[in-house]
C-alpha cells in the first residue's frame, strides 16, 4: 500500500508538470513495481512508452516529483513489460537453483571474527553473549536479540559467530540473512503461486541449526512477513535451534510490530551495543591500521577519534581517506598535516546542502512515516517522537527561528516547538537509545 499511495501522490504532482497528452499517454500508464534501497522501478506497457518516459525532459520531471514524495536520493529505473517478465523468469530460475542446492550455506566475511572485534565498555557484554552462543548454540541465550545504532558492530558480530561455527562446528547448518533477503525470498515463493516454492522456502529457513537475521526492524508494517517469520521462529525454537536477531532498536521500540513477535523477541536475552567511548575508538583505529598495514602517526589516530562520531564504518572510511591522500603525495606514512588537509572539508559539503525539507524527508525515511503525518496533527507515539526529533534537528543543524519551524509544522505555536526541542535535548543526555537515534539520523544527513 505504501508504494501505491506514494505513487498516487507523485501522479498528482506530475499532472501540473506536463501536458495532459503526455500525462495520459505515457506517465499515467506507468506501474510502480518495486521500491527498495532508494530505487523505484516503474514498468511501462510498451517499448515506445518506455522510450518516451526516458526522454530527458519527462524523466527529470518524474524524478523531481518522485524525490519529493519518496526520498531526496531516490533513483528511477523504467522497464518495459516483456523486459520485466523476462527478468523475473531469469530470477526465478536462479532462485530455484539456489533453493535446490541443499549444501548451500551462507558465506561469512573472513575479516569479521571475534579476534578482530575491538572490545570496550560499550560492547563487552554483547560480545561475551555472542561468543557464548557461538561456543554452545541453543544452550544459554535463545533467542539472542542485539541492538544498537548504525556502524557499531552488530553485523561484525553476526559474521564472527558464523566464522566461529564454520571452523569449530562445520556440520551445523548456519544461515545468515538480512531482513530484506528473508522478505524477498518469501515474496518470491508466494508470487510463484506454487506449493513447491513455498515448501522450498520453508525448507531453507526451517532446516537450519542456527538462523541469524540482520536489520529485523524492517519487518515492521509488513504483516504478511511478520506472520511467516513468526511461524519460522516458532518452528526453530521448538526444535531447539539457535536464533540470533540484530536490530537498530529494541523490540519495545519497534512500532507496528505484532505483540506476539515482540513477546518472542523478548523471551531470551536482549542486549544493546552502546556508542564507543574515546579510548575504544582509538583502539579500533589502531586495529584497522594493523590489519591493513597503514602507517600513521599517533596524533593522527587521536585526531580521527576526536573528529568523527560513533559510526565505526564512517571512522574507518575517514582513516582510509587520510592514508589514500598521503599515498597520493608519495608518502608511506601519514602525518598530522596530511590528516588535516585530507579532512579539511569533512562534513562541510553536506552541511551546505542541508535544508528543512531534507531533514524532514530523512527523518520520515528513517522512521518509515509519511511527511503528512510528521508535520500533521497525529499524536500517537510512532509519530510524536519522530516529529520531536525532526524539530530538534532542524533547530540544532540549521538554527532556524522557532516561529519559522512552527510554520513548517502546520502553524504550530513557537512554545510547542520549544517544548519538542527541549524534550529531545534532555533525553539525549539521559537516554542512550534516543541519543543513538539522533546520531544515526545526523550521520545520514552528514554522511561521509
Amino acid at each position: 500500500m505504501f508504494l501505491l499511495d506514494q505513487w498516487r501522490k507523485v501522479l498528482s504532482k506530475l499532472q501540473n508538470e506536463v501536458t495532459a497528452v503526455t500525462f495520459d499517454l505515457w506517465i499515467n500508464t506507468l506501474t510502480p513495481i518495486q521500491y527498495a534501497n532508494d530505487e523505484l522501478i516503474l514498468m511501462a506497457p510498451s517499448v515506445t512508452a518506455k522510450n518516451q518516459v526516458n526522454q530527458p525532459g519527462i524523466f527529470e520531471k518524474i524524478t523531481k516529483c518522485v524525490r519529493q514524495e519518496f526520498t531526496p536520493y531516490t533513483f528511477i529505473r523504467v522497464t518495459e513489460k516483456n523486459e520485466y517478465e523476462e527478468t523475473v523468469r531469469r530470477q526465478d530460475a536462479e532462485i530455484d537453483k539456489l533453493m535446490k542446492d541443499s549444501t548451500l550455506k551462507s558465506k561469512f566475511n573472513k575479516k569479521y571474527t571475534f579476534e578482530n572485534f575491538v572490545v570496550g565498555k560499550s560492547n563487552q557484554v554483547v560480545c561475551a553473549a555472542m561468543q557464548s552462543v557461538a561456543e554452545q548454540p541453543s544452550f544459554k541465550f535463545n533467542p539472542l536479540f542485539i541492538y544498537g545504532g548504525v556502524g557499531l558492530g552488530k553485523t561484525h558480530l553476526l559474521h564472527a559467530v558464523g566464522n566461529y561455527l564454520s571452523e569449530h562446528n562445520p556440520e551445523l547448518n548456519v544461515l545468515y540473512v538480512t531482513c530484506e533477503k528473508f522478505t524477498n525470498d518469501y515474496v518470491e515463493s508466494i508470487r510463484n503461486g506454487k506449493e513447491k516454492a513455498n515448501l522450498d522456502f520453508r525448507e531453507k529457513y526451517r532446516s537450519v541449526d542456527v538462523l541469524m537475521i540482520d536489520d529485523i526492524q524492517f519487518i515492521s508494517n509488513k504483516m504478511g512477513i511478520q506472520e511467516e517469520f513468526f511461524h519460522t521462529f516458532n518452528d526453530l525454537y521448538q526444535n531447539n535451534k539457535q536464533i540470533i536477531i540484530a536490530s537498530d532498536r529494541s523490540p519495545k521500540d519497534m512500532s507496528a510490530l505484532e505483540e506476539r513477535l515482540r513477546s518472542r523477541f523478548s523471551s531470551g536475552l536482549i542486549q544493546d551495543i552502546q556508542e564507543p567511548d574515546y579510548e575504544t575508538k582509538v583502539a579500533i583505529i589502531k586495529k584497522k591500521c594493523s590489519q591493513e598495514g597503514y602507517l600513521v602517526d599517533e596524533d593522527v589516530v587521536e585526531f580521527i577519534a576526536q573528529k568523527t562520531g560513533t559510526n565505526i564504518r564512517e571512522m574507518e572510511g575517514i582513516l582510509s581517506k587520510v592514508v589514500f591522500y598521503s599515498s597520493l603525495l608519495g608518502k608511506s606514512h601519514a602525518s598530522m598535516d596530511d590528516a588535516r588537509e585530507a579532512l579539511k572539508d569533512y562534513g562541510e559539503t553536506e552541511k551546505t546542502n542541508l535544508d528543512a525539507d531534507r531533514i524532514i524527508n530523512t527523518v520520515c525515511d528513517f522512521f518509515k512515516v509519511t511527511k503528512e503525518d510528521l508535520i500533521g496533527k497525529k499524536k500517537n507515539k510512532e509519530i510524536v517522537e519522530p516529529r520531536q526529533m525532526c524539530i530538534y534537528l532542524i533547530n540544532d543543524m540549521l538554527n532556524i527561528p522557532l516561529t519559522a519551524i512552527g510554520s513548517i509544522f502546520g502553524g504550530r505555536d513557537h512554545t510547542t516547538i520549544m517544548h519538542a526541542r527541549d524534550k529531545i535535548n534532555k533525553q539525549i543526555k539521559v537516554n542512550p537509545h534516543i541519543k543513538t537515534l539522533v546520531n544515526d539520523i545526523k550521520s545520514r544527513l552528514l554522511k561521509f
